[in-house]
């Protein structure tokens, strides 16, 4: 059983979209819902989930980019999937703008075969991402959706090796329970509350820094195109028709980010390859994709030109 998290914040159809193809009964979903994105889009997600019995919403909190709310969000998931059922392996958080490349029987056979097992990527910070120290040392308060940097400096935790990279995972349940629910890490907890974008950085330092994990994979299993964006520096590349062939070949499980009111071809073409897709046949099944990926574009072209 596998349990996952969904954030959501806006394109409440895409999201739609993605969670069908990613529903099997046999596992738990837990979806969030970000506060500013209004009561109209909480309701109609909810409706949307009232057909799915191992589906429940998370009660809906602000999550500020750059602020440790998208860290309480996910802790606060967690639980609420410890919850819900003793019975699932492995968690695994997305956003409404992601969507699967393999089935739910790939993935699920794939994470058998890797049962205990952590999925996400890590850096040590200092020493391949010096110039985001910045985050860890400088004091931050995240008020009213809004983050506050000061001029206030601190050392870091005593002991403590920073680690660094995005905030995708597929993690064992045995260390939900542990980043939950253990006294241990209740001094990260405290700490990241007030650095910046702390949710790129706060599961690796506690995984990295701690014991109560399977093995380390440095992968979280995502195909993500980053590129340049100004201050940001680097932002995900949204994914198009033209990435189709290039994600039914990858080796990873899930993609992002995509937009329906930039392409919604690309989505009609994952969705088939899933669908037609078992675990030992997800080669088999290239030739044929690439036709129909070809012919979708073909379609998409002469609806443009009219």
């Amino acid at each position: 059983m596998i349990a996952y998290l969904i954030l959501v914040h806006r394109f409440p159809e895409q999201f739609k979209r993605m969670f069908r193809a990613i529903y099997d009964p046999e596992n738990i979903y837990v979806v969030h819902v970000d506060l500013k994105s209004g009561l109209e889009l909480e309701d109609d997600i909810a409706r949307f989930l009232s057909s799915y019995p191992s589906a429940e919403i998370l009660p809906a909190e602000q999550a500020t980019w750059g602020g440790y709310s998208l860290v309480n969000t996910e802790l606060r998931g967690m639980a609420h999937l410890l919850k819900m059922s003793p019975n699932w392996s492995h968690f695994i958080n997305l956003s409404g703008q992601d969507f699967p490349i393999k089935s739910q029987s790939y993935i699920a056979s794939y994470l058998a075969r890797h049962e205990g097992h952590e999925f996400i990527k890590v850096l040590d910070q200092r020493e391949m991402r010096p110039e985001t120290v910045q985050r860890i040392k400088e004091y931050v308060v995240e008020l009213n959706g809004g983050i506050y940097r000061t001029a206030v400096q601190r050392s870091f935790l005593s002991g403590v090796t920073p680690y660094i990279s995005n905030q995708w995972m597929i993690v064992s349940r045995a260390f939900c329970e542990f980043v939950c629910h253990s006294p241990e890490v209740d001094r990260y907890k405290q700490f990241y509350r007030n650095t910046f974008i702390s949710d790129e950085g706060f599961f690796q330092t506690v995984m990295m820094n701690t014991s109560a994990h399977g093995q380390i994979i440095n992968d979280d299993l995502r195909t993500i195109d980053w590129v340049p964006d100004g201050d940001i520096k680097l932002r995900p590349r949204t994914l198009t028709a033209d990435d189709a062939e290039q994600l039914i070949a990858s080796e990873n499980l899930f993609a992002r980010k995509f937009d329906i009111g930039v392409d919604d071809v690309v989505l009609d073409i994952l969705e088939n390859h899933i669908m037609v897709t078992l675990p030992d046949v997800q080669e088999n099944n290239t030739a044929s994709l690439k036709s129909s990926f070809e012919d979708r574009r073909g379609l998409k072209q002469a609806d443009l030109a009219c």
